[in-house]
C-alpha cells in the first residue's frame, strides 16, 4: 500500500469526555439550560406583575390637576450684585419660634400688625404678641383647618387708624385695632362678575382709604392647594378693586396666572401686581390718560414673585417664594414645558407633596443697583412655611446695617437705619423680614 493510500484511510481521533457515570453530562446540561430558564421566565413575571398595576393605575387614576405648557426664557444670571452670599446669617432673629407664618405686615406709629397662620391678627408691641382679631374659629392646626379657621394674608393700615385685611378663605376686613372691632367689607362668598373668590391673596388701599385693589389668587384653587395653582398654570386669578362708599367690585385684569401682591404707585397712578407661576410683574393703569391699559413692569425675574411693598427710595420691595438658578436647575422651569410629567407626578405622589421638608436658614443677599436677598429656614408648626425671598428693584441703593425676624413670612415691616454719607434714619418696609418696635437695624 502506498503512502498516500494510507493517507486516505486515517481518521481523525475525535476527544473523548472521562466521567463517573456515563452519560451524565448531556443531562447536567439540559438541567443548567432548564434552571436559566426558569429564572428568566420568573424575573420576567416578577417584572410584569409590578408594571402592569402601576401603568395601569397611571391610565385610570385622575390627576387632580389639568397642567398647561408654559414657556419662560433663560432666568438671568446669579452673578455680580445677584450672586449668592451669606450676610444674612448675621441677623438677629426675633419673636422667633412666637409667631406661625406672618405673611404681610403693617405699622401704625412704632406698632406692627400681621396675620398668621392660625387665623389670626395679632398686635407687635413692647416685646409683646396680642391678638386683636380672629375672622374664623378653631381648631387652626393643619392646612385642612384653614376654611374654617381662616388664613390673613395681605394687611394695609387705613387711613383712620384702622386696618384693611384680606382673608384668603373670608373676603376683605376693616379692622379697628385699638376698639377690638371687626367690620366684613366683602366675603369671599359674593361671586363676581359670575365667578367665586377662592383664594383671596394681597391688598392695597388708596391714600383716602376709598378703594382698595387687592387679588383673587384663583377661583378655583384655595390656598391651601397653592402648590396645585402653580403647577397646574391655572389662568383664572384677577386683579379687582372695591370702593369702600359704593361697595361696588370691578376686575381691572383677569386671566392671570396665580395673582399674588399688589401695591399702588405713590402717585395712585398704577397698580402692580406679581403674577408668581409667570416669574413676573403686571402694571395696571387705574388713572390718569392711561387709564384701564396694562403691561409688563418686569418679566423673566430670578425667582417667582410674592408680595410687593414700596421702598423709600421710590422703587419696591419684592418677595420671592423661590428662586431660578441660573447657573443652577430650576425644577419649575423644567416642569413648565412637560405637563404630562407634572400630571404623572400628581397623579401618584398627590397626597404626599403638601408634607414638606424642612427649608435652610436664610443664605444670600447681594446689593447694588439691583438688590436680591433669598433664604429659606425651617417651618414652625404643621402648616407649610413660607419662603423668604427679597428682591428690591431699585436704581441706587445705600449701604444699610439691619436686624431681621426671620419667620415663616414672605412680607413683613422693618425698621432701618440707612447711612448715606451723613447719618439719616428712615423707616421701609421690605418683604420677608421684620424688626421689633424701636429697633436699631
Amino acid at each position: 500500500m502506498s503512502e498516500a493510500d494510507g493517507l486516505r484511510q486515517r481518521r481523525p481521533l475525535r476527544p473523548q469526555v472521562v466521567t463517573d457515570d456515563d452519560g451524565q453530562a448531556p443531562e447536567a446540561k439540559d438541567g443548567s439550560s432548564f434552571s436559566g430558564r426558569v429564572f428568566r421566565v420568573t424575573f420576567l413575571m416578577l417584572a410584569v406583575s409590578l408594571t402592569v398595576p402601576l401603568l395601569g393605575a397611571m391610565m385610570l387614576l385622575e390627576s387632580p390637576i389639568d397642567p398647561q405648557p408654559l414657556s419662560f426664557k433663560e432666568p438671568p444670571l446669579l452673578l455680580g450684585v445677584l450672586h449668592p452670599n451669606t450676610k444674612l446669617r448675621q441677623a438677629e432673629r426675633l419673636f422667633e419660634n412666637q409667631l406661625i407664618g406672618p405673611e404681610s405686615i403693617a405699622h401704625i406709629g412704632d406698632v406692627m400688625f400681621t396675620g398668621t397662620a392660625d387665623g389670626r391678627v395679632v398686635k407687635l408691641e413692647n416685646g409683646e404678641i396680642e391678638t386683636i382679631a380672629r375672622f374664623g374659629s378653631g381648631p387652626c392646626k393643619t392646612r385642612d383647618d384653614e376654611p374654617v379657621c381662616g388664613r390673613p394674608l395681605g394687611i394695609r393700615a387705613g387711613p383712620n387708624g384702622t386696618l384693611f385685611v384680606a382673608d384668603a378663605y373670608k373676603g376683605l376686613f376693616e379692622v379697628n385695632p385699638w376698639k377690638r372691632e371687626v367690620k366684613l367689607l366683602l366675603s369671599s362668598e359674593t361671586p363676581i362678575e359670575g365667578k367665586k373668590m377662592s383664594f383671596v391673596n394681597d391688598l392695597t388701599v388708596t391714600q383716602d382709604g376709598r378703594k382698595i385693589y387687592f387679588t383673587d389668587s384663583s377661583s378655583k384653587w384655595q390656598r391651601r392647594d397653592y402648590l396645585l395653582l402653580v403647577m397646574e398654570g391655572t389662568d383664572d386669578g384677577r386683579l379687582l378693586e372695591y370702593d369702600t362708599v359704593t361697595r361696588e367690585v370691578k376686575v381691572l385684569l383677569d386671566q392671570l396666572r396665580f395673582p399674588n401682591g399688589v401695591q399702588l404707585s405713590p402717585a395712585e397712578d398704577f397698580v402692580l401686581v406679581a403674577e408668581t407661576t409667570m416669574a413676573r410683574i403686571r402694571r395696571v393703569y387705574v388713572s390718569g390718560l392711561m387709564k384701564g391699559g396694562a403691561d409688563l413692569f418686569v418679566e423673566n425675574m430670578p425667582g417667582f414673585p410674592d408680595n410687593i411693598r414700596p421702598s423709600s427710595f421710590g422703587g419696591y420691595w419684592v418677595g420671592m417664594s423661590t428662586i431660578r438658578p441660573n447657573p443652577g436647575f430650576s425644577m419649575l422651569d423644567f416642569l413648565s414645558e412637560r405637563p404630562w410629567i407634572k400630571r404623572m407626578i400628581f397623579k401618584t405622589f398627590a397626597d404626599d407633596l403638601h408634607a414638606r421638608c424642612p427649608l435652610e436658614s436664610l443664605e444670600r443677599v447681594a446689593c447694588s443697583t439691583f438688590c436680591l436677598l433669598s433664604g429659606l429656614h425651617t417651618p414652625l408648626g404643621s402648616l407649610a412655611p413660607e419662603p423668604v425671598f427679597i428682591l428690591l428693584w431699585q436704581t441706587t441703593l445705600p449701604s444699610l446695617r439691619q436686624h431681621l425676624l426671620v419667620g415663616r413670612v414672605s412680607s413683613a415691616l422693618k425698621f432701618c437705619e440707612w447711612t448715606r454719607g451723613s447719618e439719616m434714619k428712615k423707616r421701609d418696609q421690605i418683604g420677608g423680614c421684620c424688626c421689633g418696635p424701636g429697633r436699631g437695624c
